[in-house]
């Protein structure tokens, strides 16, 4: 910690707040306690409530109202065209099976226009939810740590969260073009840096040779969610639409209640009353990452982020648009969250397996290189056979090599916490380096299918790289082995 406030110092950054001492925060559980099991199983809700809603949203609704939005624009509303019928007619004159009439051909410039204005709508709205939530996420954290109140540190923020997302996501069905949802979808980011405080609770109140068994524990959970969220929101758009939002507005505020209330935090009125100023808010963004080995990991997770974002951005349009046959936005719709089940068994093999081993064998860079060489020879099969059976492959290796990496790289940021008693603060800036990637990936996925004229399959190569680079980039770690 030394060495981090006469960085400050020198740097000219506002002066360190006053600490509390160790035994004044959040209590720290004893494991196989009664208190250790109800903090694990609520956080574990909480963090499933948001879940559910980013594998809903991010996986089939607003793909699937993007597109809306720009089939109305581009071709009409009322033109009758079937986009599926349209897709395979563009495999077969690519492949040079059929030659298109006149009338025929105009119809598959539009489509050529609409691929890409799709991709590149979608990565707008998406890319600009993250950056608000990138922005947020390191002051939030960084203004749970000095917050005091009766209800401790991190559930006002927590509370606020669940509140601030039902109210976005209620506004998500009315948008009526592409801004009203770039304001709806930057509600729920803003609303979704809760997790920066919620993950915070687990480094304030779980021991450290439980770090890894509690991120294992609670992230096969939540990656169940995200994956059941999908499923539930593709079976309700094809019966109600995009009113299928509404049941994931309830459910957040639902699931982060049991928290709140059963798993209640210690009272912080009592620490010492730092002041907020701005430069110590500011000084977030900088503070962790002037740690050199914090600096390498936040890096390689913001490429893990943005390569396997690029690989998994538009698997709805590649289902519809990429593979042989193509599929209708119906089938695709039911079909994508089908991906994510695939992956399932993998993902929990992975998140299991790598949460006790790791802490077993107290290394965490091995399974951090070892996800990144699984996700992205995944990458490899699509790109080479263009078909549904090959997405399902993607998909699992894909799950399998997140399922490590999620659990490990939580693991690894908590243990290079350049100051543990500002873990509000630094794991905030951890959530940036995943955001960061969010936001990188879906504009450099949809600059690429533009330049290549509205073709997906430009993204399988471009992520690979990425990904690769990523797991080599833990190698200079040198406070974890």
């Amino acid at each position: 910690m030394g060495s981090v406030d006469a960085a400050q110092g020198a740097a000219g950054a506002p002066p360190v707040e006053p600490r509390p001492a160790k035994d004044d925060l959040s209590p720290v559980y004893e494991p196989k306690t009664r208190p250790y099991r109800r903090y694990v199983s609520t956080y574990a809700l909480a963090s499933v409530a948001f879940s559910l809603l980013w594998g809903a949203v991010l996986t089939v609704l607003l793909p699937l109202q993007v597109q809306n939005l720009e089939f109305a624009r581009i071709f009409g509303p009322d033109s009758g065209v079937d986009l599926t019928a349209l897709n395979n007619l563009s495999g077969q004159v690519a492949s040079g099976a059929v030659t298109p009439s006149a009338e025929q051909q105009q119809q598959l410039d539009l489509l050529a226009q609409f691929n890409s204005s799709r991709a590149a709508g979608l990565s707008l709205v998406t890319s600009v939810g993250v950056v608000v939530g990138m922005v947020l996420s390191p002051i939030i954290g960084t203004l749970s740590d000095l917050t005091r109140t009766k209800w401790g540190r991190r559930t006002p923020y927590i509370a606020a969260g669940a509140v601030v997302g039902a109210a976005g996501i209620t506004l998500m069905p009315l948008a009526p073009n592409l801004f009203f949802l770039v304001l709806a979808w930057s509600v729920i980011q803003v609303a979704g840096n809760a997790q920066g405080p919620l993950v915070a609770t687990v480094a304030d109140r779980v021991p450290k040779e439980r770090l890894g068994s509690v991120s294992a524990v609670t992230g096969v959970v939540v990656y169940f969610a995200a994956i059941l969220g999908a499923v539930v929101a593709g079976a309700l758009f094809a019966a109600i639409g995009l009113a299928s939002y509404y049941p994931f507005a309830v459910t957040l505020l639902l699931l982060t209640v049991p928290l709140l209330f059963l798993a209640r935090d210690r009272s912080s009125k009592h620490l010492p009353h730092g002041k907020i100023r701005i430069g110590t808010i500011f000084a977030s963004f900088i503070v962790a990452l002037r740690d050199r080995d914090y600096r390498w990991a936040w890096i390689s997770k913001v490429l893990l982020w943005t390569g396997f974002g690029i690989g998994t951005t538009y698997s709805i349009y590649m289902l519809q648009s990429y593979i042989t046959p193509a599929l209708s936005a119906a089938e695709a719709a039911q079909m994508s969250p089908l991906l994510q089940v695939v992956a399932l068994p993998a993902t929990m093999l992975g998140m299991a397996g790598s949460g006790k081993l790791s802490d077993k064998l107290h290394r965490r860079k091995p399974f951090v290189i070892a996800a990144a060489v699984i996700i992205a020879l995944g990458f490899i099969v699509p790109w080479v056979w263009p078909s549904l059976p090959a997405m399902f492959i993607q998909a699992a290796m894909g799950g399998l090599g997140l399922g490590v990496f999620l659990v490990v790289d939580q693991a690894l940021f908590i243990d290079l916490l350049p100051d543990p008693e500002a873990a509000g603060r630094d794991l905030g800036m951890s959530s940036v380096g995943q955001n960061l990637g969010n936001a990188i990936a879906p504009v450099t996925a949809g600059t690429a299918v533009a330049l290549v004229g509205g073709s997906y399959g430009i993204v399988w190569p471009i992520a690979f790289i990425i990904v690769i680079i990523s797991g080599l980039l833990v190698l200079p770690i040198r406070r974890a082995r």
